[in-house]
């Protein structure tokens, strides 16, 4: 391999010849051997950088156009470009167990613009520091990249992936007017429910999640940027802050703002812990559709039987003919790496010093995970499931009449006592509710019928 020679304040260092990053790259490319390969920083956040830097450019160039001249910000913006499009990607090597600020994955981002910026303007014209992060710090860019990749996802990825499963919900529910099935609290039989009104909760569960995704957004919108080091805006000029969110806004198309108090945007991370709570509850809420659609489908004969979910695949290597809810499955793993997710959050989120938060790659690292398994999870299952569930009307009627808890519609007539003597009789010898009430004495046989309309108990 060819190398170069690049340098930095503590001497020099051999970068391989075909790379754009620097001298501080390459000594945390070395220094942190961990995770390589695996655990690189997420494409989320380099995109993010590549936005932030073409917005401080911007920001400069508006401000201080002397020292960011047009010449510079032209080839930084071409080479942010790259960044954000993803074309530099294979030029962003380190991972995520490195300094907790992020810093050198903030100059890994100064310097493959400044290098690919030098090339394209063919001239040395940009400096990592001095240019690229110019009004800048990593205290405060890498906390504004947090913010701006996770808004991008939360409202490009996972909010639209719910929404689709809304939609598809929503059909079932028309398809299955009509259609009465045995209601079930603790794995017990309970009184008829709509299957409509049991794919109703379903759905109103995600619309409620994507209520508060939706509201965890708005604090995500603040940004850090023009805090600099410590909150106080050190070597930053007057309205750099405001200019740059309003930058970033343009690029994204996202209504972002400078955070009110710089000091608490650097070191509280309570913003991402708040929207990953949201996260948390939409991964709760698919981890109980997705059981209750496996449970449903159990069977196909010794189990609930009530849907028939799509077979998408052979679900044993010795057991022919064998069907698993694979869909369901994922899902639920899913949904419990999103809540060991949360735990880390919430943990690094409390490890803040003074005025700066030390556990930023990780949290970006979990977060981005989070949200980006959950949007592919929810769409997978959507397609792969949901879309293609079928009530087994005649099973579900079966099991209706079947029920014991229809003696609950009795309770006005003949009290709970009588009720539940009823059941109970009708248990233990394996009799209709009808010829154990009538032989209690409780009523007639055509009282009974007159009252017993187990569709009506919807």
């Amino acid at each position: 391999m060819e190398y170069r020679v690049e340098h930095d304040s503590l001497g020099e260092v051999r970068v391989p010849a075909d790379r754009y990053w620097g001298a501080q790259t390459q000594r945390s490319h070395e220094n942190f051997p961990i995770g390589v390969g695996l655990e690189t920083m997420p494409a989320e956040i380099v995109h993010a950088f590549g936005i932030l830097k073409k917005a401080a450019a911007r920001a400069n160039h508006a401000l201080l156009p002397e020292k960011m001249t047009a010449e510079k910000l032209a080839a930084i913006e071409k080479a942010a470009d790259e960044v954000i499009d993803g074309s530099l990607a294979d030029h962003f090597p380190l991972v995520v167990w490195q300094t907790g600020s992020g810093t050198q994955s903030n100059m890994n981002a100064n310097e493959v613009i400044t290098n690919r910026a030098n090339e394209l303007a063919g001239a040395a014209l940009c400096h990592p520091n001095d240019d690229v992060n110019m009004s800048q710090s990593s205290n405060d860019t890498f906390p504004t990249a947090m913010h701006i990749a996770a808004v991008l996802a939360l409202e490009d990825q996972l909010l639209p992936a719910l929404t689709g499963l809304v939609q598809t919900f929503l059909k079932l529910e028309a398809e299955n007017a009509g259609v009465v099935k045995s209601g079930r609290t603790h794995l017990q039989d309970a009184v008829p429910i709509a299957f409509s009104q049991e794919i109703g909760g379903w759905r109103s569960s995600l619309e409620r999640d994507m209520e508060l995704i939706g509201a965890s957004c708005g604090p995500l919108k603040e940004l850090a940027l023009g805090g600099t080091a410590v909150g106080t805006g050190l070597n930053a000029p007057e309205g750099f802050a405001e200019k740059a969110a309003e930058e970033i806004s343009k690029l994204t198309g996202k209504t972002f703002v400078t955070a009110p108090n710089k000091f608490h945007a650097l070191t509280s991370r309570d913003e991402l812990v708040f929207a990953h709570g949201a996260v948390k509850a939409a991964a709760a809420d698919m981890m109980k559709i997705a059981n209750d659609v496996r449970w449903l489908a159990s069977g196909p004969r010794c189990g609930l039987g009530e849907i028939v979910i799509p077979a998408n695949e052979p679900g044993s290597s010795i057991m022919p003919g064998k069907v698993n809810p694979t869909q369901c499955e994922q899902v639920t793993m899913v949904a419990a790496q999103v809540m060991g997710n949360d735990a880390a959050i919430g943990f690094a989120a409390s490890q803040g010093n003074f005025e700066l938060n030390v556990f930023m790659p990780v949290m970006a690292y979990d977060f981005l995970q989070s949200v980006r398994l959950l949007a592919q999870s929810v769409a997978s299952f959507d397609r792969r499931c949901a879309a293609g569930i079928r009530a087994d009307r005649e099973k579900m009627r079966r099991n209706l009449e079947s029920s014991l808890m229809l003696v609950t519609c009795l309770n006005p007539y003949i009290g709970y006592e009588n009720a539940a003597k009823t059941a109970k009789l009708a248990h233990e010898e394996n009799i209709s509710l009808r010829d154990a009430c009538v032989r209690l004495g409780f009523l007639t046989p055509e009282q009974f019928d007159e009252i017993f309309r187990p569709e009506e108990m919807v």
